[in-house]
């Protein structure tokens, strides 16, 4: 089975790389290269030093669900791995790339928004996307945040779904939730993995395009954007009190897959 996966250079996508090269034979990753010291350098977001504070607290939680800093596939699997910069991922040229464009699935997570030929051609392929965030409720980013923010700690968790063109909005095949952590850092990272390793597992017993498809007309709660990520709603977040109450809300939803 060949795999290509469109993925970043954080540990948790090195994880989802080494996971999935246990159950590929041939293992295709084209990584967005972003900084991994958010908040103290200038990337995805800008240079502050409560914004670098917190991501901080998101490193430390994420080295301790996935220590792995580095690739190290399988020996089984054969790896083909091109390295670029966030916000390139829409210059490459499909027919120049071959090997990583003749795959038997396709996975996105993590990478800036892909639009153009690019998305038409993986939407062909039935790329799956990973999105960190319960959809419909949640879209756009760092949706598990906002979820918190908003006291919806049942609303954390991920959606698998189809690529679309649109942000989040491809249709469903499952969402992934784990279990209540106190600490909301380490919470998010263990969604995070859980969602990893549950779509390995469909993926290894052969069910993951036995899914039927399909689309929520649930309301949206939240369509969060980078602009939104600020100082304030960083000490907003840690002034986040879960109680019983909290975890017991019900929605209407696909049922969750729990590891």
């Amino acid at each position: 089975m060949k795999v290509t996966l469109l993925t970043s250079n954080q540990n948790r996508h090195i994880f989802l790389i080494n996971a999935i090269s246990k159950i590929a034979k041939e293992l295709n990753v084209i990584q967005e290269c972003t900084t991994r010291f958010t908040g103290t350098r200038e990337g995805i977001y800008r240079k502050s030093k409560i914004i670098s504070g917190y991501f901080k607290k998101v490193k430390k939680a994420e080295e301790k669900i996935f220590p792995e800093s580095s690739i190290s596939v399988d020996n089984k699997c054969n790896l083909n791995l091109i390295s670029i910069q966030h916000g390139d991922i829409n210059y490459l040229k499909i027919e120049k790339l071959k090997k990583f464009f003749s795959s038997d699935i396709y996975i996105v997570f993590g990478t800036s928004f892909i639009k153009g030929k690019l998305c038409k051609y993986l939407i062909s392929k039935k790329a799956i996307n990973i999105h960190m965030g319960i959809a419909p409720y949640y879209k756009g980013t760092s949706c598990n945040f906002w979820a918190l923010i908003d006291k919806n700690p049942n609303l954390v968790g991920a959606t698998i779904h189809l690529l679309n063109k649109k942000i989040d909005d491809g249709k469903i095949l499952y969402h992934v939730i784990t279990n209540f952590n106190k600490d909301l850092f380490l919470y998010s990272m263990l969604t995070v993995k859980s969602a990893i390793l549950s779509i390995k597992k469909k993926i290894q017993e052969n069910k993951i395009f036995t899914i039927k498809p399909t689309h929520s007309n649930q309301k949206i709660l939240r369509y969060s954007f980078k602009k939104d990520f600020s100082s304030t709603a960083i000490k907003k977040f840690y002034k986040v009190k879960i109680n019983k109450k909290d975890l017991t809300k019900k929605y209407s939803l696909i049922k969750p897959f729990k590891l």
